[in-house]
């Protein structure tokens, strides 16, 4: 019979080598899970590639408007941002998509009174917005005939709706040649473009 002393050194080595045993076999378990788990991320990451490259590239929804902004055939505009719309013996006048844009949240409009005159490439009113005030120059030269009254209860039609709604005055060309001065919509676009890259 062994003695105490002898019995209980045993059964200490016992459990040590039953300790290291199960932590052995934790590490190989970690070891197993760890592995089945960089599989498994492997293929999720392989399948999400396959997903991505099976579909076409999509652009931000914000990022087209952003960076170009609208500018429509059929009008004539100014290198101060201004449109023309000319239709019959009248004008109608607004400022552009582009400038509205820079301009921000447009708060108050100034306009003048219908049955005044306004000269080509001269001031008729201002456009205030939370950024700054910038006065509006009239493309060409005639009589105004009518004036966006809406624009006094409503400057953000400017924002919303700068070549619709948000139409400034309407004038009776006095010298309707001065609509060649001005540039279509291509030529407009490149100045926008040109403009922007300098600053």
């Amino acid at each position: 019979m062994k003695s105490s002393s002898y019995y209980f050194s045993d059964i200490l080595s016992l459990q040590r080598n039953n300790n290291q045993n199960s932590r052995e076999k934790r590490r190989c378990r970690q070891t197993q899970s760890l592995m089945a788990l960089r599989m498994w991320a492997s293929s999720t990451a392989n399948a999400l590639k396959v997903s991505s490259a099976s579909r076409p590239h999509l652009l931000h929804p914000f990022s087209f408007s952003r960076c170009l902004s609208s500018v429509l055939d059929g009008l004539k505009y100014a290198d101060s941002h201004e449109w023309v719309k000319h239709e019959g013996s009248v004008a109608t006048i607004g400022i552009t998509d582009h400038a509205q844009d820079h301009l921000g949240e447009v708060v108050y409009v100034e306009l003048p009174e219908s049955g005044g005159t306004v000269t080509q490439k001269s001031g008729f009113g201002a456009v205030e917005s939370v950024k700054a005030t910038s006065d509006i120059n009239s493309p060409i030269s005639g009589e105004i005939v009518e004036v966006n009254k809406k624009l006094t209860e409503t400057p953000g039609l400017v924002n919303s709706s700068p070549y619709e709604d948000g139409w400034m005055i309407k004038v009776k060309p006095s010298d309707p040649s001065e609509l060649d001065s001005l540039m279509g919509p291509k030529e407009y676009t490149k100045f926008c473009e040109e403009e922007d890259a300098s600053h």
